[in-house]
């Protein structure tokens, strides 16, 4: 390999390009250390360089040479993904995508922007002319939106908006190829779906087209109850609450508030908490609905001090996990699905049945029209046996697991890569060196892969 790599950055002159050895391992790395299980898989899988482009046509070289040289190639955003979407699993060529930070055009309701663009700098670039970005993860300060595509789902705002895969949330996708003479591809509509969560596996997104929605004036409130399942079902009452414009609904266990320094004041010892991001037109009707479910406002932000001190969406979705691991590294997580027609049953049952080992965490979010609440829960690790079993019987009940201790996609949610993707994937990618080994079937003898 070390003869070709030589050849690969020979051929690369006037592109940013990282050999040092330790900036190579940091730059291979995301938050896969969320979870003990794949610490231990994916320990000592690095690149051999990483390369960074500053525009499309220099992408287009790099591929080129990839293609050529037979080198794999991992593309890699802002690295704040949790299943080691980024961390290549055979060397080769880490591909930085993070300078290409261009919005190329803001309109009233739609953006146009490179993929290395953070999340934050389009959501305030389009609230300039009143709109903003619909969903973003907790990480929405540092993450790309190329990243976000390629291997997130959904986040704040998927309670208005639902998420990333339903249809009308992506417009468009800019894909170069990666073959020794590589294109670029436009992909409108629905063939969005052939890269949206494919993990860096189908191409490589240099633009994306996302719509827009209003930007709303957002209070943020934290709302505290003496039983957890009443929490949960006021968290479920608002989140059907169509009237009300809401940007993020997250319940917390009881024991979980002590990971919440900055916020402890406002949630009293052994009270379960609810944090909402609401729109200020739709506060009016909030105390009435408290006040139905016997709760209690402790803490209101108003839209006018949205850009002071804590942010409640930064305690929200996974930087709950973030946080936790902070003061604890012994805590991990699971990402559970309820089926809608008995969620809140199966919610209490999980709550009940678990206690302290898995502190429940909700997030309300749309799933084909209908608000169900998902789980994030905080897992006190001891065994990858124990988890398992945490796993298989969430499952035999009839909660979905979308597995977060695992680096192969089929396994960690998408239970199948559908077939327009396989195709697609014949032609973006047709020697097989995008992210190799993150795919059941797409699998296969690699003898160009062998490390030097």
């Amino acid at each position: 390999m070390t003869t070709k790599l030589d050849a690969l950055i020979n051929s690369l002159e006037g592109i940013e390009t990282i050999t040092d050895s330790t900036q190579v391992a940091k730059l291979s790395q995301d938050y896969h250390t969320f979870s003990p299980v794949l610490v231990s898989k994916l320990e000592g899988k690095v690149g051999d360089i990483v390369v960074r482009p500053a525009n499309e046509a220099e992408v287009l070289k790099v591929a080129a040479a990839c293609a050529k040289h037979r080198i794999p190639v991992t593309v890699r955003g802002a690295g704040t993904g949790n299943y080691g979407q980024c961390v290549p699993l055979h060397g080769g060529v880490i591909l930085d995508m993070t300078r290409l930070q261009e919005i190329l055009w803001v309109k009233p309701g739609v953006a146009r922007v490179e993929a290395g663009v953070k999340l934050a700098a389009l959501d305030k670039k389009t609230q300039e002319i009143g709109w903003e970005i619909r969903m973003a993860p907790s990480t929405y300060r540092t993450a790309t939106i190329g990243g976000f595509i390629a291997g997130g789902s959904g986040g704040i705002g998927s309670i208005q908006y639902g998420l990333l895969a339903d249809r009308g949330n992506i417009l468009a996708l800019r894909v170069i190829t990666v073959e020794e003479e590589p294109w670029a591809i436009e992909l409108r509509g629905d063939d969005v779906q052939k890269v949206n969560h494919t993990w860096g596996i189908n191409g490589i997104i240099t633009e994306v087209e996302i719509p827009l929605g209003p930007a709303y004036p957002w209070a943020e409130v934290i709302v505290t109850f003496d039983d957890f399942m009443t929490a949960a079902k006021f968290g479920q009452a608002i989140g059907n609450a169509d009237g009300m414009i809401k940007k993020l609904i997250s319940v917390f266990a009881s024991q979980i508030s002590q990971y919440f320094h900055a916020l402890q004041e406002y949630i009293p010892e052994e009270t379960h908490s609810v944090f909402l991001i609401i729109s200020e037109p739709s506060l009016e009707f909030l105390p009435a609905l408290v006040q139905q479910y016997g709760g209690q406002i402790t803490y209101k932000k108003p839209a006018e001090e949205a850009d002071k001190g804590t942010h409640l969406a930064e305690f929200s979705w996974n930087h709950t996990t973030l946080l936790a691991r902070s003061v604890d590294t012994a805590i991990t997580y699971l990402q559970s699905m309820f089926p809608h027609h008995r969620s809140l049953q199966l919610v209490e049952q999980m709550y009940d049945y678990f206690g302290d080992e898995v502190m429940m965490h909700l997030e309300f979010f749309r799933v084909n029209g209908v608000v169900v609440p998902g789980a994030l829960q905080l897992v006190r690790y001891t065994t990858e046996e124990r988890l398992n079993e945490i796993i298989c019987y969430h499952e035999e009940q009839g909660v979905s697991i979308a597995n977060p201790h695992t680096y192969i996609i089929e396994d960690s949610g998408r239970k199948v890569i559908a077939p327009e993707q396989l195709k697609f994937k014949e032609i973006v990618d047709p020697y097989g060196l995008m992210n190799p080994g993150k795919s059941k079937v797409i699998q296969g003898s690699i003898p160009f892969l062998q490390k030097h």
